[in-house]
């Protein structure tokens, strides 16, 4: 078995994407005190705009440290990266959207309907089979995702509904991000899990970077012009989206979507903490029983793990 530091390569993927939790926890709570100022279209084009120098960087530092030259770029690869970038381009937006209606938690929490749809769709476009424990595992976890996010009552609730159904939906469209990334990094013909990685995160924050860019010249310029000045702010956000990217990535490289996507439901206790200590929302006890659930499943897909 290939080894990289005390890790082998087939665990890496699980450093990697706790990392990109808890990076992306901060990224989104960036996001999220941007909306107000800059829209929500602003918001989402301030994660790829100001994200894509740091990917360039990103690849000009692994390409230089293994020695390696890119890899070709096929038409599929070209294609899956496009449908990973237009999906999560729609889902960030919805994600803000939603962190309007719903508590930064319960946002996060609904997103992580997720595994769910990425197991499914892996299984129908990559042919990547979850064993049955990490299955059981999935299903676990995105129970303790629903207790979360359906309250007693909100079905009476108009916007409430409308929140959750913003949120689910978001979910799904991260999933198709997912198993786009995956799908056009396994593609690559060539280089490191690193390399193939970082290659198509570059691709994907460029396509994502061209296409707001010229949907804001077109029909909102002020919002565009409003991005620039809150570059401080910005760039900051986007070193953040881009360094978590990096490690979502590395794992989409290591690993199927489905269980890289299912580890990230660590996620919403990383969420749950910034929305008690840093945004004053309150964590009930069926908060809590969600997400012991959460941790149970996530469990079950690390026994799973050789």
């Amino acid at each position: 078995m290939a080894r990289f530091g005390v890790f082998s390569l087939s665990l890496l993927w699980i450093p990697a994407t706790l990392v990109a939790a808890l990076t992306q926890t901060a990224r989104n709570a960036m996001q999220r005190s941007l909306t107000g100022a800059l829209g929500t279209v602003g918001a989402t084009q301030v994660r790829f705009l100001y994200g894509l120098p740091f990917s360039l960087l990103f690849l000009g530092l692994v390409l230089a440290v293994g020695g390696e030259s890119l890899p070709r770029l096929g038409p599929q690869a070209v294609l899956f990266t496009a449908m990973g970038a237009v999906s999560q381009i729609l889902a960030t937006a919805l994600m803000l959207v939603t962190m309007k209606e719903r508590s930064f938690s319960v946002t996060i929490a609904l997103l992580k309907t997720e595994p769910i749809l990425v197991a499914l769709a892996g299984m129908v476009i990559l042919r990547d089979i979850p064993t049955p424990l990490a299955a059981a595992g999935i299903v676990i976890a995105t129970a303790g995702v629903v207790l979360l996010s359906v309250k007693p009552g909100s079905a009476a609730n108009w916007l409430s509904g409308r929140s959750v159904a913003m949120g689910i939906v978001a979910g799904g469209l991260f999933a198709l991000s997912a198993i786009g990334f995956r799908g056009a990094i396994i593609d690559l013909p060539s280089g490191s899990f690193a390399v193939r990685a970082t290659t198509i995160l570059a691709l994907s924050l460029f396509l994502q970077s061209a296409i707001l860019v010229v949907w804001m010249l077109a029909f909102n310029r002020p919002q565009l012009l409003a991005t620039l000045r809150a570059w401080r702010v910005s760039i900051l956000a986007g070193l953040t989206g881009a360094f978590a990217s990096q490690f979502w990535f590395i794992g989409f490289s290591l690993t199927s979507a489905a269980n890289v996507r299912t580890l990230a439901l660590v996620e919403v206790l990383f969420a749950q903490a910034v929305s008690h200590r840093l945004m004053a929302q309150d964590t009930s006890r069926r908060d809590i029983a969600g997400m012991v659930l959460i941790v149970a499943g996530v469990g079950l897909l690390l026994l799973n793990t050789h």
